[in-house]
């Protein structure tokens, strides 16, 4: 599996969010910054994130972006099937076995399957919480692991 800047950058955005949740709203401005994410595209971002419901948006002087669910409760596999689309290794695996049944893919289907549970296992497995725990923080001008 291979995830793209669009999967990278939509938990990058969502790491800052989980950092500051039950603080108040975040400019998109103020994430860009901090994630090193082109604003124009994290833009795009946060709207596909609120339509699926992990964040909201605030208008305004003192608006911004927040999460609408606590970080220990949004799994790294939901955001990344919301922005990445399907986690399995083949698009025929998605479709009924009776639909795509041919000779050349009977033989890979348990593969396949096993790859994209255990893709599903893992990331499901971890939170947005969890990574954030998993940041470096600064302290005193150094960084600490």
């Amino acid at each position: 599996m291979r995830v793209s800047t669009r999967g990278d950058y939509g938990l990058r955005a969502l790491i800052e969010l989980a950092g500051h949740y039950g603080q108040g709203p975040l400019q998109s401005s103020e994430i860009a910054l901090r994630r090193h994410i082109p604003e124009q595209y994290l833009d795009q971002l946060l709207t596909a994130l609120r339509k699926a419901g992990f964040i909201r948006s605030v208008r305004g002087p003192s608006g911004g972006h927040e999460l609408v669910r606590p970080p220990d409760r949004i799994s790294v596999k939901e955001v990344i099937e919301v922005l990445e689309g399907s986690l399995s290794p083949v698009a025929w695996l998605d479709e009924p076995p009776e639909m795509t049944d041919h000779p050349h893919q009977c033989g890979q289907r348990e593969i396949w399957t096993r790859v994209r549970d255990a893709t599903a296992e893992i990331l499901g497995s971890y939170t947005v919480a969890d990574l954030l725990e998993r940041e470096p923080t600064a302290v005193a001008g150094r960084w600490v692991i």
